[in-house]
């Protein structure tokens, strides 16, 4: 009988851990991490401080600061979806293996 509820026991908090580390592996999947580069939306709603439906030099941050010459297309000191859309795309990097 011992014996019996040991085997439970043990059948019990091993399925309880893999149950436990499945649903850590799913929480990361979750986290905002995208497949690919952000839409224009995305950015907006991120950066646009005045809210005009476009993004100004000052209101950009990160890789986008850095190329907003390349992606200000028409050089009107704004980024508007239709030149994010044509502007050209960065390089992927390459995954360290």
């Amino acid at each position: 009988m011992i014996k019996k509820k040991t085997t439970f026991g043990i059948l019990a908090v091993t399925a309880a851990a893999l149950f436990s580390c499945q649903l850590t592996a799913q929480e990361g999947s979750n986290r905002g991490e995208r497949k690919g580069p952000p839409s224009f939306e995305m950015l907006l709603e991120k950066m646009d401080a005045n809210e005009d439906g476009k993004l100004s030099e000052e209101e950009v941050k990160g890789p986008l600061k850095k190329d907003f010459a390349k992606v200000d297309l028409n050089e009107d000191g704004y980024i508007s979806e239709e030149e994010f859309d044509k502007a050209p795309k960065p390089k992927r990097r390459e995954k360290n293996q």
